[in-house]
């Protein structure tokens, strides 16, 4: 069966990583296969989730190439190379470029911790979002995943999931229950329905 391959930018512990990898082993993902990883974080755990599955990695450093252009470059490089569908941000801490997006319209999604619009956008990532939802006292938040343009978090929008907000909840707290219950539920599910409609393409 013909499946697209999909790569996944990570750049920390990669739960979002684990949660796709299972999502393909219980057949959740089973129009897609995770075929690479790549880390701009040569210490991230999620290269270990990785090699733990038999899927190819990659590390590619900002600091080391010298600017965004050039660490561009070289993604695009090993994305072609490995034949990529789709690109998924899983955890990815780097803005990429309306050039970098460009080149794969429509075939970039990403996880954000948020009901887009709400608490999204240019410094809202990992537990900030968190504490700007708890400041404000909005009673539900959960996850969206979208496609990823070149304004950060300004991709239409797959799939939402909200998480009731419980009194007492710490940002910590929250976080993790949105990971639970909306951010490893729907980020399989979106990958299946774009990996889906590709194949259909091709």
């Amino acid at each position: 069966m013909l499946k697209a391959n999909i790569a996944v930018l990570v750049s920390g512990g990669g739960t979002n990583l684990q949660a796709l990898i299972d999502a393909q082993k219980n057949g959740i993902i089973k129009s897609g296969n995770i075929s690479l990883v790549i880390s701009n974080n040569s210490s991230a755990y999620a290269l270990e989730r990785a090699k733990n599955a038999g899927i190819d990695t990659a590390i590619v450093l900002k600091k080391e190439l010298g600017s965004q252009e050039a660490f561009e470059n070289k993604l695009i490089e090993i994305l072609d190379n490995a034949k990529t569908d789709i690109i998924v941000l899983a955890g990815f801490m780097s803005i990429l470029s309306a050039d970098f997006t460009n080149h794969y319209k429509d075939r970039i999604i990403n996880v954000h911790p948020s009901l887009i619009p709400s608490f999204c956008g240019k410094g809202f990532y990992g537990l900030k979002v968190h504490e700007a939802a708890l400041a404000y006292g909005v009673k539900v938040s959960g996850a969206t995943v979208h496609f990823v343009n070149e304004i950060p978090d300004g991709g239409k929008i797959i799939m939402q999931k909200a998480v009731e907000i419980m009194d007492g909840d710490t940002p910590e707290i929250l976080q993790k229950r949105i990971m639970e219950e909306a951010e490893w539920k729907i980020l399989p599910l979106s990958c299946e329905k774009v990996c889906s409609e590709i194949i259909k393409e091709k």
